[in-house]
């Protein structure tokens, strides 16, 4: 275990990361190109890219929690990077749809996230992701303040929500919620755990702890 610290502040550790988070990616294109998708390679990669997308949604949210727990402040420099991959599986998912559903047909787009919740509320969480993104530089936290990247940043809180959400109702059509429930677990755990974290720090002083202060003075 006291090896893990250093393991994770090595210089290949970032690189082997970033090679890891490859992987999904790789895997598709290699599939599309030697036909080992399925039947449906473009229902395949909607679905699959959309699955990578929460998955590293999931990771990034886990990554404050086990560097707590596990007392290992190493982990957080892991965090902007996996927030990274979020984004860039969400604009496969995003271009997926828009390429093998509608034809990059914008008028039909526009018309369809009007229409299907699920699609309206997928697209939203999409949007909220995308200044996330833009801002996940160290000269944009100079640019804004701490404070106020920190309270922008808070909305991935919300597009967690919104990715279970569009999760759920894309599977509703086809009443197999095993998975939606496994994700949704998750996502409840770690929210759930920045929510206890906050409510501790909010917690008041006992009273006999004040009574003791009170006696100081």
């Amino acid at each position: 275990m006291a090896a893990l610290p250093r393991l994770l502040l090595h210089p290949a550790a970032k690189p082997l990361l970033f090679a890891l988070a490859l992987l999904p990616f790789a895997w598709l294109v290699v599939g599309a190109f030697t036909d080992g998708l399925g039947a449906n390679p473009a229902e395949y990669l909607l679905h699959a890219t959309g699955d990578w997308t929460l998955r590293f949604l999931c990771l990034t949210l886990a990554i404050t929690p086990l560097r707590v727990m596990a007392r290992l402040p190493a982990l957080a420099r892991f965090r902007r990077m996996l927030g990274l991959f979020v984004y860039f599986y969400g604009v496969l998912h995003l271009l997926s749809y828009s390429w093998f559903d509608k034809g990059f047909d914008v008028a039909d787009i526009t018309k369809d996230i009007g229409k299907r919740p699920f699609i309206l509320v997928g697209f939203s969480a999409f949007v909220l992701l995308t200044p996330l993104a833009a801002t996940s530089f160290n000269r944009a936290i100079r640019a804004l303040g701490a404070g106020r990247w920190q309270a922008l940043h808070r909305l991935v809180y919300l597009i967690a929500g919104l990715g279970i959400l569009h999760f759920f109702w894309m599977r509703a059509g086809k009443h197999n919620f095993a998975e939606v429930a496994v994700y949704g677990a998750i996502v409840s755990g770690l929210l759930g755990w920045r929510l206890l974290q906050f409510l501790k720090k909010k917690r008041p002083m006992p009273l006999l702890f004040m009574r003791r202060q009170l006696s100081k003075q």
